[in-house]
């Protein structure tokens, strides 16, 4: 039986990071999580990609950070969207419909 993971392709991870932190502020784990959740357990991110991700998202000025308490009573460092994060994540979905519907026609050749 095939497995249910599947690897995120190159330069997709920031832009999934980006969506999810468009929906509200997060920590790395929640952000692992929700990504999970949501892709009903399609992308599962490991760590040592997720936070090299968010910390290059941070210094590109997409993200910011605060250390807050999480939901279990530890502190934990919270991620949200600027605004320059905000435009990226849109000319990032602009890109990803291009490709995607590009990658449509080729697959699509054929079928008449």
């Amino acid at each position: 039986m095939p497995s249910t993971r599947f690897p995120i392709p190159q330069g997709t991870l920031d832009m999934l990071i980006l969506q999810i932190l468009s929906l509200e502020p997060a920590h790395g784990y929640g952000i692992a999580q929700r990504l999970e959740q949501i892709s009903k357990s399609v992308v599962q991110v490991n760590q040592g990609s997720l936070y090299p991700g968010l910390h290059r998202l941070e210094q590109k000025g997409w993200l910011k950070s605060e250390w807050k308490q999480s939901e279990t009573g530890r502190e934990a460092k919270f991620y949200s969207l600027t605004s320059s994060g905000r435009k990226q994540l849109k000319v990032e979905k602009e890109s990803w419909a291009r490709l995607t519907g590009a990658v449509q026609l080729v697959f699509d050749e054929g079928k008449s």
